[in-house]
């Protein structure tokens, strides 16, 4: 059994990677910069070194894998956010079409039900459509606000200060990236699901800004207050730091689009993962910010 495994250095992608090992499996990793695997992990994967944009490159690195793990790698900072996600996952898409493919396990996000509106969340919607049409056994896990989103704004929270578009009240499901990783890599294992599938990765619990930046305060030991800023103060921020205008909008309109969004999936058994904030905060934010 072949498991290609994308972004294998990310956040999610290097869980699903080490989940993948433990259970006696070599992926095969599509890498850009090998050297970014540790040497270990070298040593028990099949690497192939290319660009996930290069569609000559993803055709011929997926070839007679059975099951791909795919991640959008597009930066929200791209000119074309949304257009670029979906030319990206055209290839494996086209690979699946063909039966090269048998099945697709998808890293998407909530929000992605709603199709349009919501920045470049429609980006990983067109995947999503992309793949379902494509004829293989599909899985979109549609996950939550990743813990590690907090590590973009280490500079305001070193100032002791939590910054978002969000209304401070808004329940959020957060969650750990490896956590994601983690029941990827099980879905990844388990022959026994075919066609359309979608699971949703809420973490633990819903949390409000409000409450995020309380945690932080507990963790950190100082404290930590929220600052709210509205869309209009966002796109200026984005836009003096010279990025394009349409991966402004995809950057605002996640939070934007998001803000009366209740989940299609609900809060259960396979939608919860177990990590709290606390716990991620104190291993992975507290040594970033000790002073």
């Amino acid at each position: 059994m072949t498991i290609v495994v994308t972004t294998p250095t990310g956040h999610v992608g290097s869980r699903v990677v080490r989940v993948l090992i433990q259970a006696g499996v070599r992926p095969r990793v599509l890498v850009r910069d090998p050297a970014r695997l540790d040497a270990q992990t070298r040593g028990r994967v099949e690497v192939r070194v290319g660009d996930l944009t290069d569609a000559g490159f993803v055709r011929d690195a997926i070839a007679g894998a059975r099951t791909v793990f795919w991640v959008d790698p597009t930066p929200h900072t791209a000119e074309e956010p949304v257009e670029t996600s979906r030319r990206t996952a055209a290839p494996l898409a086209a690979a699946a079409r063909d039966g090269e493919v048998a099945r697709i396990v998808f890293l998407s996000s909530v929000g992605a039900e709603r199709r349009h509106g919501v920045g470049h969340i429609d980006g990983l919607a067109r995947v999503e459509e992309l793949f379902d049409a494509s004829g293989a056994d599909v899985l979109h896990l549609r996950c939550g606000y990743f813990f590690t989103n907090l590590l973009l704004g280490l500079d305001d929270l070193r100032r002791g200060v939590l910054t978002t578009t969000a209304g401070p009240d808004q329940p959020l499901a957060w969650v750990d990236p490896r956590d994601i990783g983690e029941v990827a890599a099980a879905r990844l294992l388990n022959d026994g699901w075919s066609g359309r599938r979608v699971q949703a990765v809420h973490g633990p619990e819903d949390l409000t800004f409000t409450q995020v930046a309380a945690v932080l305060t507990e963790v950190l030991e100082r404290p930590v207050r929220l600052r709210t800023v509205g869309d209009d103060d966002l796109r200026a921020t984005l836009g003096s730091a010279g990025l394009p205008a349409k991966a402004v909008e995809g950057i605002v309109g996640m939070m934007a689009g998001t803000r009366d969004l209740v989940p299609e999936q609900s809060r259960e058994v396979t939608t919860t993962t177990p990590t709290p904030l606390s716990a991620w905060a104190y291993a992975r934010l507290r040594p970033l910010l000790a002073v």
